[in-house]
């Protein structure tokens, strides 16, 4: 959708196994097969759209399909497994994260400006070439996002940690307490619709991106958990003074940002 909306003259094919969803991607308008090998026939880029835990599945699949020059990426949350699995299986691999997408799930939440703006992480563990890793660069800000970089694998899998997996615990963590009891929702508000949004997204899908990303998330888990106990000291004691110096100081953080 992307590539059409923006006039970037690429012939893209998706392979799916389901033949409904196949089905509803054509549809859509989007020329989809459920022959790997014929989707995969010929390609200068392969981009992996699925949960890291079928990845190795299907790299043994294509491997032996690809073109000696396919370059393999992927969309996945986090890096440090799909290179393990990109350098078991002999792919040439530079793996690819853009910071994009919502908490709703299927072909019916594509859309063509999904991309706009985004952030991406390239990681190159491989040691592909650089200029192929511009390559790949150049075609993800084609399609809309924001000054691609480049980091290692395991620097990119803390990153996320904290900026997108951590956030998205606390999330769930927030609607797990706060609906409690669930008439309560009825008296909420903006605030608990922005917090709580993403903790709506496919359980599945998150619990397979926590437990591969366990360690750095355990890191940003216990940071919080002793956070919530100064926190806790705090309301215990009526020390507004260090709860509102607190707020400041976190207030200060996310106004140095320019997020919304």
């Amino acid at each position: 959708m992307a590539l059409a909306s923006r006039g970037i003259g690429a012939q893209a094919v998706l392979w799916g196994r389901n033949p409904e969803r196949v089905s509803l991607a054509s549809s859509l308008g989007l020329e989809a097969t459920t022959n790997l090998g014929e989707a995969v026939k010929g390609a200068d880029l392969v981009v992996f759209a699925v949960p890291v835990g079928v990845m190795d599945f299907l790299a043994e699949k294509i491997v032996d399909l690809l073109s000696p020059r396919a370059l393999v990426t992927d969309v996945g949350s986090v890096k440090s497994l799909p290179h393990g699995v990109a350098a078991a299986r002999r792919l040439r691999f530079v793996g690819s994260h853009p910071m994009a997408g919502s908490e709703q799930t299927g072909v019916e939440a594509a859309r063509a400006d999904l991309f706009h703006g985004a952030a991406c992480v390239l990681t190159n563990d491989g040691g592909i070439p650089v200029e192929e890793v511009q390559g790949l660069s150049d075609f993800w800000e084609a399609l809309g996002c924001s000054h691609p970089r480049t980091m290692t694998a395991a620097r990119h899998d803390e990153a996320v940690a904290r900026i997108s997996h951590f956030p998205h615990a606390m999330s769930s963590l927030t609607a797990g307490v706060s609906l409690k009891d669930v008439s309560h929702a009825e008296l909420a508000g903006g605030g608990f619709r922005d917090t709580t949004r993403v903790a709506a997204g496919d359980p599945a899908m998150w619990a397979e991106i926590m437990i591969e990303n366990r360690e750095a998330l355990q890191d940003c888990l216990k940071e919080v958990r002793d956070q919530i106990g100064k926190m806790l000291d705090q309301l215990a004691n009526s020390d507004q003074e260090s709860l509102l110096a607190y707020l400041a100081e976190v207030k200060a953080r996310k106004d140095l940002t320019d997020l919304s």
